[in-house]
């Protein structure tokens, strides 16, 4: 094992333990879940959206630093306004909630101290204060007018000519996507914790992300992954078939 893998490793039984998973309702789970654009007027209840979106933060994301917002649209006025800014589609319009999750990037420097300040109070001798205090800043800063992140490229470029070598992140949209690649993985979280608990849901990428900001009160630096509608499906909701190619055309053994 690499000394960089040591730093994460944990042999406590806390951790070796899982539970037993009843795989049959977890394939119902995945296979029952559709993206409804209708819904009935059944309201969910409190405590569904609260549990769905504690799994939403339990989602893996890039080293624990969980650059990620959620904002459940709970007043009326928000409400409407952010109908527009999602183009007026049924699946926001008929929902009985809305969650819109948001990437925060930039927020990458201060979880990163929280992290070491947090492994720092527990073992001072912790070797992932490494990680947070000396690795992370040198991946994720991008320096003034991106200067650093620009040298970074030339660096690295060069480094992967002879040894395999990370590649981002260099400029401010891999900065963006490296952000809402967990923010995606939470909304998965999030959509199969309401369809465990007997809701449906439906991903919406259809939005004008400026508006959504503007409403949010957001700042510039901030990314709107998608919308997550929620309620139980209605006549309709559901179009057609669900549909996949042929698998051999995506799944490859090397």
């Amino acid at each position: 094992m690499s000394d960089f893998n040591k730093m994460f490793t944990s042999d406590s039984e806390e951790h070796m333990v899982t539970p037993k998973i009843n795989f049959t309702e977890f394939d119902k789970v995945i296979t029952s879940r559709r993206s409804v654009r209708k819904y009935t007027d059944e309201p969910v209840p409190e405590e569904v959206i609260k549990k769905a979106l504690d799994h939403a933060l339990l989602a893996p994301n890039s080293s624990n630093l969980q650059t990620w917002e959620f904002y459940w649209v709970r007043s009326k006025d928000v409400r409407a306004e952010m109908n527009k800014a999602f183009l007026s589609q049924p699946a926001a319009t008929t929902a009985p909630e809305l969650i819109v999750i948001i990437g925060r990037p930039n927020v990458w420097k201060k979880h990163a101290k929280q992290m070491a300040d947090l492994l720092r109070s527990e073992n001072p001798e912790n070797k992932a204060l490494f990680y947070y205090e000396k690795i992370v800043p040198m991946v994720y800063s991008l320096g003034f007018c991106g200067l650093t992140g620009l040298v970074k490229k030339f660096v690295l470029f060069f480094r992967g000519l002879k040894t395999a070598t990370p590649r981002e992140v260099t400029n401010r949209s891999e900065l963006n996507m490296w952000s809402s690649k967990s923010a995606a993985l939470a909304c998965e979280n999030l959509m199969l914790s309401l369809r465990a608990q007997g809701y449906d849901s439906c991903p919406m990428e259809g939005f004008d992300s400026k508006r959504v900001k503007k409403i949010l009160k957001l700042p510039k630096d901030s990314v709107v992954v998608m919308g997550v509608s929620a309620g139980k499906r209605g006549p309709g909701g559901v179009i057609g078939d669900q549909i996949r190619f042929n698998k051999e055309n995506f799944l490859f053994e090397v």
